[in-house]
């Protein structure tokens, strides 16, 4: 299992796409993005991903490039049509778009629609903290294959369909990104290319059995909602983002004859300037997670950890040392390339 320096795999991240005719600055936030995943500890969304982003170029599912259309605006709400364009990219955008418009009114929402995979949400939620906004953001696959069958079913309907809150400040941002399935997908398919089952409780095979074999999702299995045996609360919140999502933008829901995949997104801010003071306010959550940090441990427990603290470590422990790569990760990485590296 290699293990590279951050720089290095942007370097060689930004070398992949720009030799699939993806313009410089489109190139250079796409590989931030997914070197931001595995920096995080999320390897699922990170260099993982490339050869399927390859795949999706190629195909025209991506349209590098594409233009970031405005259909619909008012001063706190704007639709957006992405064109086929990375969701990096044009989630950024429209980060920034609904940035300005709650600074200007104090709320804001946003939806896109026609855009591929936006990649960890928990990302935007961190920009948004960055400029003082509370947010919640979520997103789901559109009309695009589905991985998770509904509670008490054992054919897939609904995407991972993650949601994702983030909340500014004094250290690092406070960030609950989750996905409202058991698993996400791409965790899955890390377990995959390390050859490592999964726990119990998370997969179903092609015949809605249970599995803890990776490979059986990709054979045409399914993902359980988010719960356990309270599985019916992970399905409810994946239902209320589909609602988000598919709904609200227009994208609809089941799966389109030609299965395209595009991230339906919706993003809501809050300044929390507009409610009270900014220092004030960060100040008091900056108590808040000491005081649940005080708590009294339980057995088998060293510390307790909130929304988005591992994320940080784990970030200024993956920057300085290099990024833990998997063979398989590594080795298509390096097939992708327009040449062998120097």
């Amino acid at each position: 299992m290699p293990v590279v320096a951050a720089d290095e795999v942007l370097r060689l991240l930004r070398a992949v796409y720009e030799s699939r005719g993806v313009p410089p600055d489109e190139a250079r936030a796409v590989a931030a993005h997914q070197v931001g995943a595995n920096l995080a500890g999320h390897d699922s969304h990170g260099v993982i991903r490339t050869p399927d982003y390859v795949r999706r170029i190629e195909k025209g599912d991506i349209v590098p490039g594409a233009p970031f259309e405005v259909e619909r605006e008012t001063g706190s709400t704007a639709v957006v049509n992405g064109n086929w364009g990375f969701g990096f990219v044009q989630t950024e955008r429209a980060m920034r778009l609904a940035v300005a418009k709650a600074r200007a009114h104090g709320v804001a929402a946003v939806t896109i629609r026609y855009q591929g995979h936006m990649g960890r949400l928990g990302a935007y939620a961190e920009l948004a903290a960055a400029e003082g906004m509370i947010s919640l953001i979520t997103a789901d696959s559109g009309r695009g294959p589905k991985a998770v069958v509904p509670y008490g079913g054992t054919s897939p309907r609904l995407g991972t369909n993650p949601i994702c809150f983030g909340v500014p400040t004094g250290t690092f941002p406070l960030v609950l990104d989750m996905a409202t399935s058991a698993v996400a997908g791409g965790k899955v398919a890390v377990h995959r290319n390390t050859g490592e089952p999964l726990p119990p409780g998370l997969l179903l095979d092609a015949r809605g059995r249970p599995s803890t074999d990776p490979a059986d999702y990709f054979a045409g299995g399914a993902l359980l909602p988010m719960g356990g045996a309270q599985a019916h609360k992970g399905f409810g919140l994946s239902v209320v983002v589909e609602v988000l999502c598919g709904l609200l933008t227009g994208l609809g829901f089941g799966v389109a004859e030609d299965a395209r995949h595009n991230d339906g997104n919706f993003i809501a801010l809050f300044d929390v300037a507009r409610f009270r003071d900014p220092r004030e306010f960060t100040a008091d959550v900056d108590a808040f997670v000491a005081f649940l940090k005080d708590t009294p441990l339980a057995a088998g427990h060293d510390e307790i950890l909130v929304p988005g603290e591992l994320e940080a470590r784990t970030t200024a422990t993956r920057r300085a040392s290099g990024l833990d790569l998997d063979d398989r990760t590594w080795h298509d990485l390096l097939a992708l390339l327009p040449e062998a590296p120097a």
